[in-house]
């Protein structure tokens, strides 16, 4: 029997509301569309952009680390995906990485908001019942792995489905896993003593501003349809170019035959020849009016995403001032420093994860420290070396204790005396106890 709805196939309702869900759609099309229409074209690729430069600001001088090997492993496992993740989240608002075991730590693969369907979370926003789809070719017929993770009685169920298809555009009838060499090793159902879906959550930190709800929105989500207006404005000033080139009428007859008229330049009119005789068109192109709007367009995005001034848009602009720029500076050194959290709560989220199932599938023993420290370097908020100059200057004048500037400096906890102790221990073997 053949299945055409993933809803069908899971025996399960997507929470997902129709807003979400084509607001979704819409946003990875703005980010991958790059066929031109007859109404929009995308060769400015605005999504693209903005996903692109904020990624790089982010990790720019992005080092983490952990005291034990453990962390060190799993960070390392998802630093190999953190770009591509970060970017996805950006896009669609949300994206998961699925730890899996790899030699004698985890690997991550990364499921991006458009395949993976919600049925419920709970009241932090945190999904509970899902289902993920992964897709594959093998000869000429398509596959489509569904798997579903929700919580029952503080245990984690999994249950795993395949279908194959001659159409790369329906699930297709339901065969046995071992159908496919990929998911030979799969069971088809099981349970874990795991209280969570198993899934690293990287949510945007903006406030959903499509239906409300608390799920996560691209980062462009609010200058969606400024990016649809950028499309179509550079649709009809590329059509105002081609309208623009001269046509000079003449009869058709003088077409044909070997006189090799550029048609780009002449256009046959049936007619007589005496009655249509020469006449050229060539219409006052209004590049600087379209010009100006896509700008204004542009500058527009900049403020709704919360980009530095001149990111997209022309920064030099005669209408505007150096306060403006300077304030935009601001807010992008803001919007930043928000996705940084993001991803450090990320890694957080993935180290506690790997150790619950090291612990259940008896994999490389757990220590109890599962602490890690990120160095994000001299962020475009604020000089690094600047404010530890200034804490130095603190210490010398007596005015801040030598621990707590140097557990600055080294990211390292300084609260507490036992923490301060360990810090003087390390930096300080003078200072005594």
């Amino acid at each position: 029997m053949n299945i055409y709805s993933y809803e069908e196939a899971f025996g399960a309702w997507d929470k997902t509301t129709r807003a979400m869900r084509e607001a979704i759609a819409n946003w990875f099309s703005l980010y991958y569309r790059q066929k031109e229409t007859k109404e929009a074209d995308p060769c400015q690729r605005v999504a693209y952009a903005i996903v692109s430069k904020l990624t790089k600001t982010v990790f720019g001088e992005y080092n983490a680390t952990a005291p034990e090997a453990f962390g060190k492993k799993v960070i390392a496992a998802m630093d190999k995906t953190r770009k591509e993740a970060v970017q996805l989240a950006m896009i669609g608002g949300e994206c998961y990485l699925k730890p899996y075991p790899e030699g004698e730590g985890f690997g991550f693969t990364l499921i991006p908001r458009n395949r993976i369907l919600i049925f419920a979370r709970n009241a932090a926003g945190m999904p509970t019942d899902v289902g993920t789809l992964e897709k594959t070719t093998l000869g000429r017929h398509y596959y489509t792995l569904l798997e579903r993770r929700r919580l029952d009685g503080g245990e984690l169920v999994l249950e795993n489905r395949l279908y194959r298809s001659l159409n790369p555009d329906t699930l297709g009838s339901r065969v046995s896993l071992s159908s496919h060499p990929d998911y030979a090793a799969l069971t088809e159902s099981g349970r874990i003593p795991l209280n969570s879906v198993g899934l690293v959550q990287l949510k945007t930190p903006m406030a959903n501003c499509v239906d409300g709800s608390r799920e996560g929105v691209s980062v462009y989500a609010a200058a969606a349809g400024l990016i649809d207006n950028i499309d179509r404005n550079e649709a009809q000033l590329c059509g105002e170019f081609d309208r623009g080139q001269s046509r000079i009428m003449v009869s058709a007859d003088l077409l044909d035959g070997e006189r090799g008229l550029n048609s780009n330049l002449f256009v046959g009119l049936d007619e007589a020849a005496e009655q249509v005789g020469i006449t050229i068109f060539s219409p006052a192109l209004r590049q600087e009016s379209y010009l100006a709007r896509k700008q204004e367009y542009l500058r527009n995005v900049e403020s709704v995403v919360g980009l530095k001034r001149g990111m997209l848009s022309d920064a030099n602009m005669e209408d505007r001032t150096a306060t403006e720029i300077a304030s935009s500076a601001g807010d992008y050194s803001l919007t930043v420093m928000d996705f940084q959290d993001m991803w450090q709560e990320a890694l957080g989220q993935g180290i506690g994860l790997c150790a619950q199932l090291s612990r259940i599938y008896g994999k490389t023993p757990v220590p109890e420290d599962l602490s890690f420290s990120v160095d994000w370097g001299n962020g475009v908020l604020y000089d690094e070396d600047k404010t530890w100059e200034s804490y130095r200057q603190m210490v010398a004048e007596g005015l801040l204790k030598p621990e707590i500037a140097l557990g600055w400096r080294f990211q390292m906890p300084a609260d507490t005396p036992e923490e301060q102790k360990k810090i003087r221990s390390k930096f300080m073997p003078q200072a005594g106890d």
